[in-house]
């Protein structure tokens, strides 16, 4: 079973709103940028932001990754909420 207690120690919020930031930049300001490559740039923004904020080890490396990623699904979510839009199926 996971411990969220144990997770939530890795937790940045600096990190995660940072990369909510950009996310939100790249999907707004640059229409060019597809919008397919934005999780993956966001992985690459919360790795980086996480290692200077955490220090340099793999452990803060896989979790600002994870931490870039979840703003993706967190603006998704909040997106959805926003705009009323439910799931289809």
């Amino acid at each position: 079973m996971i411990d969220f207690a144990e997770l939530s120690k890795y937790f940045v919020l600096v990190v995660v709103v940072a990369c909510l930031i950009v996310g939100y930049i790249l999907k707004t300001s640059f229409e060019s940028f597809p919008n397919k490559y934005i999780p993956t740039v966001l992985a690459f923004v919360g790795l980086v932001l996480n290692l200077a904020v955490s220090g340099l080890t793999i452990e803060n490396a896989v979790y600002g990754a994870l931490m870039g990623l979840a703003s993706t699904g967190m603006h998704q979510a909040f997106t959805r909420f926003v705009e009323g839009q439910t799931e289809e199926k």
